[in-house]
């Protein structure tokens, strides 16, 4: 938490040559919709903050960080050339307050293909905690292949800044890997779902039933039938969900996560995840699976559970029904646009021929998405198998 005990959120981003991005600069919402074409870099673009969390977590660090990723050649964009660094720029800050702290991590890789530190910046209310590299990194150049967020001794002042980037959690669920407990054993912080189960029922139990209350209201809205949500565990110690869904007999039926549909189990999941707290989710397409009706209500059942959590969420999107929800508003939309020097990243905000055609009574997702479309779609047609 922040000294004005306010939740922290990012405010702003600044890339340079990373991936898609040559050379860009947005501001955020406590809420963010990422529009773009397929292979614009959307997962890319939410990939910089999981960068984040595996340099902050235990077992992370900035060289593990960049191993998972193919190395320095792979992440540095294509579009690099006279700066090959590559710069990734993010202020921290709360509902009172848009910059309580801005990190910048800037490195590039050595004549081995080892990733060195060119700069890193810790800033806390505009004060400089961390300039580097410094005098202790020019005498031991090996420094060089740490960052200081990783360091507990020398991150003891802006551990704050640390724990926050370490809260920062990627979901996308995949409905096997809850319905096939014995796939999942071991799992821990599993991004896409295999250990969803374990992490419910390891929710101590006042919260764990306050939460899933919570969930069944919401899901009311996309499943009219359903009346309860529980959890039980069967004989073999294996925990399961289960639902109570109306029924002509009088007291209604029970089913387990294994016959639930696949978008059930999707949305089960990011409710949850929303619950949780923590720093910023960051979601892929959680219209999967979702007829268009519910996919509609998504922003507002989302809504409803970021505002109890106090927690960013970025979504990534293709659903023209997702965006259709009125309560979206312009500065909650980024659009990645590509181009032949990379992608560039647009708020809807400095978009005026959006909000005309808005004010026009079009809706959000009938404006945005075509400008989201790739411009040789229509070539697809032409393939011959």
């Amino acid at each position: 938490m922040s000294d004005t005990n306010q939740t922290l959120r990012f405010t702003r981003i600044k890339l340079q040559n990373w991936k898609n991005f040559r050379d860009i600069e947005t501001d955020f919402a406590s809420r963010v919709f990422v529009v773009g074409a397929n292979a614009s870099g959307k997962s890319n673009f939410l990939d910089c903050f999981r960068f984040l969390r595996d340099i902050s977590s235990v077992g992370g660090g900035l060289q593990e960080a960049v191993r998972r990723r193919g190395g320095v050649s792979a992440i540095r964009s294509l579009a690099a050339r006279k700066t090959p660094a590559i710069r990734i720029d993010v202020t921290i800050g709360d509902s009172l307050k848009s910059d309580c702290w801005q990190y910048i991590l800037e490195f590039t890789q050595d004549n081995l293909r080892k990733p060195t530190i060119r700069k890193e910046v810790v800033r806390k209310n505009g004060t400089t905690l961390i300039d580097r590299p410094n005098a202790d990194d020019t005498s031991d150049e090996q420094r060089l292949s740490q960052t200081h967020l990783e360091q507990i001794v020398a991150n003891r002042d802006f551990r704050e800044l640390t724990e926050f980037f370490g809260a920062i959690r990627y979901q996308h669920i995949v409905p096997q890997l809850i319905r096939e407990p014995d796939r999942s054993v071991g799992r821990e912080n599993d991004p896409f779902g295999g250990d969803f189960l374990a992490r419910v029922a390891n929710t101590p139990k006042k919260t764990r039933d306050s939460r899933l209350t919570k969930i069944r209201d919401a899901l009311k809205v996309a499943v009219p039938q359903l009346e309860d949500l529980k959890l039980d565990q069967d004989e073999k110690g294996y925990w399961h969900l289960k639902a109570k869904y109306k029924h002509w007999r009088g007291q209604g039926a029970w089913q387990s996560e294994e016959n639930f549909s696949d978008g059930t189990l999707r949305l089960l999941g990011l409710l949850w995840s929303i619950l949780e707290g923590g720093g910023p989710l960051l979601l892929e397409e959680p219209e999967l699976s979702l007829h268009p009706a519910v996919v509609a209500k998504l922003p507002a059942i989302l809504f409803r559970m970021q505002r109890r959590a106090s927690r960013q969420v970025f979504i990534t999107t293709h659903s023209e029904s997702l965006l259709r929800d009125s309560g979206i508003g312009l500065d909650e939309v980024q659009l990645i646009l590509p181009e032949e020097e990379g992608s560039r990243i647009e708020t809807c905000t400095k978009r005026k021929d959006i909000k005309a055609l808005l004010d026009g009574g079009l809706s959000l997702g009938e404006v945005v998405l075509p400008r989201a479309r790739p411009s040789n779609i229509d070539q697809l047609t032409l393939f011959d198998a």
